[in-house]
């Protein structure tokens, strides 16, 4: 048997009508809804509602049974056009057309039996059209509409057409405000769609109804929308506080360059750069810190690093121009000297790189320079820090002496350094940049 989870889903059935005590042809449906009912509302908190009918049959097979309605030229799904000549699809036609003969109610009494036949089948598809049929009866008859309406939410619930359910259970609910289970659907479709304090608001409505028999699948229901709640808030406290640390982090790492006087410039197809440059977080106690406190709300505690002393992780180009080559280090801590990288990645008594055939490219045998917006080059040491070539590089403006202001380049968020060996390609290089500059500036 198909069930609702936590509660029931038995399909009601109406008593027959008294005009006729025989049941009337039937056809089978193609699933879809009565254009007609597009109109229905759509459901909002507190307004679901839906129920499926009927005594459990004794001891039939369903399966054996749907299937006896297949065969059965009135409920057959499909015709095979080579199977069936014209004659035939005419007779077949005309008895289909007998579903529709007699009062409405009785028409859609009818449907709706067959449609919870098919429900008990789980054949849910097939059994909403057979209720998407008794509705387009217009069976005047207001609880038979209800039980059909519930029906088909019974079975778009099953479908997982969350919109679907809910339109129907508001329609229901329109109908009889009393009714739990049309509550309890619009209930568990709001939860799918994460709708999760209209849910709570459908379950409670439902259980201020006082059906006993239900409280229990409610409360359950209840319970875990109110857990999905609590992680639903819990998410976006968190999101919300990730996006107010980023904006102050970003803050102050701006903060940061500009106070360390680097020139910020961005090309107009920047690289992609996975990885920025950011505070060191380990020297920024607060980073800590989780997003959340343990009752979910966003933790406001965090704050920025200290611009000024907190170290920033830069990532660095080394440009090897004379043999048009370049390494990029990701994470280059602005307080660590120069020679510590250089080590790593030349290595005292190392071997030489594939590229290096001559064996120029040696800790001890190397010379770093670094520019500036103005063109001013500088050489340094291997004693010295980033944070040290930064600072030296720098310079104030200075309306009285008409210097302007200048510094190192932070291109789209990476800084370059010039790499050389010591001899004839270092002194080829720097008299290739002076000139160059001095050609382009007229002289520093």
């Amino acid at each position: 048997m198909a069930r609702l989870e936590e509660l029931p889903a038995k399909v009601e059935r109406q008593a027959p009508s008294s005009a006729s005590t025989s049941s009337k042809p039937t056809r089978v449906p193609d699933g879809s809804h009565n254009p007609h009912l597009s109109s229905v509302a759509s459901a909002n908190a507190g307004e679901q509602e839906d129920h499926t009918a009927g005594p459990d049959p004794a001891q039939r097979d369903l399966k054996s049974h749907m299937q006896g309605f297949d065969e059965m030229p009135l409920f057959m799904r499909q015709v095979k056009g080579d199977e069936q000549g014209e004659d035939e699809n005419t007779a077949l036609e005309a008895l289909k057309s007998l579903a529709f003969d007699g009062e409405p109610d009785e028409i859609a009494q009818n449907f709706k039996s067959q449609g919870t036949d098919y429900f008990k089948g789980k054949r849910f598809r097939e059994a909403a059209g057979f209720f998407t049929q008794a509705l387009d009866a217009n069976p005047t008859d207001p609880s038979l509409r209800e039980a059909c309406l519930g029906n088909r939410a019974a079975c778009n619930l099953e479908l997982e057409n969350y919109g679907a359910v809910l339109r129907d259970t508001s329609a229901v609910l329109s109908l009889n405000p009393r009714n739990s289970k049309a509550f309890y659907r619009a209930s568990r479709a709001l939860l799918q769609l994460d709708r999760t304090t209209e849910a709570v608001d459908c379950c409670d409505h439902a259980l201020a109804l006082g059906v006993e028999s239900e409280k229990a699948g409610l409360n359950a229901l209840r319970e875990k929308i109110v857990k999905r709640d609590e992680s639903r808030k819990r998410r976006e406290n968190e999101k919300k506080e990730r996006g107010r640390r980023e904006k102050l982090d970003k803050e102050a790492l701006l903060k940061g360059f500009l106070a360390r006087g680097l020139w910020i410039e961005t090309s107009s197809r920047p690289p992609d750069n996975p990885h920025p440059a950011h505070f060191d977080l380990e020297a920024q106690p607060s980073s800590s810190l989780p997003l959340v406190t343990s009752n979910g709300e966003a933790n406001t505690a965090y704050q920025p690093a200290d611009f000024i002393r907190t170290p920033i992780i830069f990532p660095v180009f080394l440009l090897y121009p004379a043999e048009e080559r370049s390494d990029f280090i990701s994470d280059y801590q602005e307080d660590v000297p120069l020679g510590e990288y250089l080590d790593r990645m030349f290595p005292p008594g190392g071997e030489a790189l594939p590229w290096d055939s001559s064996g120029e490219y040696r800790t001890d045998n190397l010379r770093v320079y670094a520019s500036t917006k103005a063109r001013r080059l500088f050489k340094i040491g291997r004693g010295r820090s980033l944070r040290e070539m930064i600072d030296l590089t720098a310079r104030e403006e200075d309306a009285q002496k008409k210097m302007k202001r200048d510094g190192m380049i932070l291109r789209d968020g990476m800084i370059s350094l010039v790499v050389l060996p010591a001899g004839e390609k270092e002194s080829k290089w720097v008299a290739k940049f002076k000139r160059e500059r001095d050609q382009s500036t007229g002289g520093d």
